[in-house]
């Protein structure tokens, strides 16, 4: 049996040459974040996350923390944090599962399938029961708002995104240059 080290270092590449563009942490192996689309034909199609995820030290006999930065707006998902409740990583992990799965069968399954009764945002879950129109036009409403792709997919980082202020900016304050590129350190 291959240690966990060599197991979390396969599962990586193996998550890294499945087409999702993965950028790492602190150059370690245990925590990076995961560029993820809405599952096709679904209310979440089009929009892209930034997912962070972090491997404990006993991966993969230890299921991995995954989480969204980007806010999504859905009944298993808290706003606040991103954290997922989602009971196959949760509760019912296995070392025969790894990091493919939570990516290609596990998010795809929790955006399809919403389980409003376990809820971690309970605004979402009661609307969802209540008012499913109004609770999908809400969904796409943040789709459109917080995870539209991006045009410059080459790098992930937190800090070329803009901040709520910048965004809400309509462009008109004289102050505001416009700069191409980046400046020289």
């Amino acid at each position: 049996m291959s240690s966990p080290s060599k197991r979390r270092e396969m599962d990586l590449m193996k998550l890294m040459m499945s087409d999702y563009k993965v950028e790492m942490i602190n150059d370690g192996m245990q925590e990076f974040f995961v560029e993820f689309s809405g599952p096709k034909d679904s209310i979440y199609e089009g929009g892209v996350w930034k997912i962070r995820v972090e491997l404990p030290d006993a991966y993969p006999y230890k299921s991995p923390s995954v989480g969204f930065i980007t806010k999504i707006y859905h009944p298993n998902v808290d706003e606040m944090s991103g954290s997922v409740c989602l009971d196959v990583i949760n509760q019912t992990w296995s070392p025969m599962f790894d990091l493919v799965n939570v990516f290609e069968t596990f998010l795809p399954q929790l955006l399809l399938y919403p389980n409003p009764s376990d809820p971690l945002n309970g605004e979402a879950a009661a609307l969802m029961m209540r008012d499913r129109p109004t609770y999908e036009q809400r969904v796409k409403e943040y789709c459109e708002k917080y995870a539209k792709p991006r045009a410059d997919t080459e790098e992930m980082s937190s800090d070329d995104e803009m901040s709520e202020d910048e965004y809400a900016s309509d462009g008109d304050d004289e102050d505001d240059v416009a700069i191409a590129g980046k400046l020289d350190p």
